[in-house]
């Protein structure tokens, strides 16, 4: 599976909700550790994870730009 989650990604949408690798795992259902994996690069999201930060993503576009244009 060709996934767009790599590790920078997913540690860039976790710095920019400003949550805590606890916090994003809280959100996702997952454990921190995974979260963890996945921003070092050891283990890619796949299946509803990738789904999930997906939504986290798109969730928080609006208000991103929103944040630009101040």
């Amino acid at each position: 599976m060709d996934s767009k989650w790599s590790a920078e990604s997913i540690t860039e949408l976790r710095a920019r909700l400003g949550l805590t690798q606890a916090e994003m795992a809280d959100a996702l259902g997952v454990r921190q550790q995974t979260i963890s994996e996945w921003e070092t690069g050891r283990y890619q999201p796949r299946g509803a994870s990738v789904r999930m930060l997906q939504f986290l993503a798109e969730a928080r576009a609006p208000y991103d730009t929103a944040e630009e244009r101040e």
